[in-house]
């Protein structure tokens, strides 16, 4: 099969042919159709993040169909759309995963990262941990939600409750979730690069009601704000929007250093938190929730081949909403 493999990090990814996974007891064989490029995929080839499996195959939101099932898998059946997360395997008896908090075990295992992902042809799941995919949208509109979507979505309960909410990083997480709040009626300041006047139409178009610099105070006091984009400097700003009592979500895997800011701006019982990776209960939630609502994804579509395009632009934002490279043949 053809493949996207990370051979070095901070080298371009490399087209090779590798043999098609053989599927385990306990796994599913599946045929890649779409998979987003995520952001997390541009912080493993930049180094950013420690110790990933090398040779890799990146590639974490994942569309395919059920090729062949192991011995062991129920519940599923040959041909199904299933998607593939982040989380691939945990280990079900350390005591985060005693205690439900699974997105925190020790000894997980997360797709793209410590095990290959879906910049291939082919690629192998544990069917426990493969996601049940609602009809609707194509493929390469149901990509992103597996990932931007899923963590946009645990950054969002851990918002609740909110009437006004901030998102600092209009990209793939962004996009999916103004249309997810503003469906349940709350309302969404959205935080672009400066002088990025197509992001800021981009987030209204979507139902943001006020889209600006991220430098800027909005005009209202926010209860909550979410921040995606991977820049520390962000966290004080966003302390100053905040009202009393109100909590700074951070959504990424990777950002840089947050700067020293005064107290009084994190006083008022102000809270900062992080977004670690998910659960299967969240993907049971979200999904549940994508079928109740028409969410439209944004995306930009790349062959297997063009995965290195599309990851540098990622980085330099030159597209508004998610990156999706297209593998097999669209449903």
């Amino acid at each position: 099969m053809r493949a996207m493999l990370l051979k070095q990090q901070k080298q371009p990814l490399v087209l090779t042919e590798i043999p098609k996974p053989i599927v385990k007891d306990d796994q599913l064989l599946i045929k890649v159709h779409t998979c987003g490029v995520c952001r997390t995929d541009l912080h493993l080839k930049d180094a950013d993040l420690p110790h990933p499996k090398l040779p890799l195959i990146l590639g974490h939101e994942i569309v395919g169909t059920i090729e062949e099932m192991g011995k062991n898998v129920k519940g599923f059946q040959l041909g199904e759309r299933i998607g593939v997360p982040w989380l691939s395997n945990t280990c079900g008896k350390c005591p985060f995963c005693k205690e439900g908090q699974e997105n925190l075990c020790d000894n997980a295992l997360y797709t793209g990262y410590l095990i290959d992902g879906g910049f291939a042809e082919y690629t192998v799941c544990k069917a426990d941990f493969a996601i049940s995919l609602p009809a609707g949208l194509s493929d390469q509109q149901m990509a992103p939600l597996l990932c931007a979507g899923l963590i946009g979505y645990r950054a969002y309960r851990k918002a609740a409750p909110q009437k006004t909410l901030g998102i600092y990083g209009f990209g793939a997480a962004a996009h999916i979730l103004t249309q997810l709040a503003t469906f349940e009626g709350k309302e969404v300041y959205a935080f672009t690069k400066k002088g990025d006047e197509k992001g800021e139409e981009f987030a209204k178009k979507l139902g943001a009601v006020w889209a600006g610099d991220s430098q800027t105070l909005p005009p209202v006091a926010l209860d909550a704000a979410i921040i995606f984009a991977p820049v520390g400097s962000l966290v004080p700003q966003a302390l100053k929007a905040l009202k009393k009592g109100g909590r700074c979500i951070c959504g990424g895997i990777h950002m840089s250093d947050i700067p020293s800011f005064p107290y009084k701006d994190l006083w008022g019982e102000k809270r900062i938190e992080s977004v670690a990776n998910l659960t299967r209960k969240d993907g049971k939630e979200f999904f549940a929730a994508v079928s109740r609502f028409p969410i439209q994804t944004e995306v930009t579509v790349y062959p297997l081949e063009g995965a290195n395009e599309a990851l540098e632009d990622l980085r330099n934002g030159k597209f508004h909403g998610a990156a999706v490279l297209q593998v097999g043949l669209e449903t």
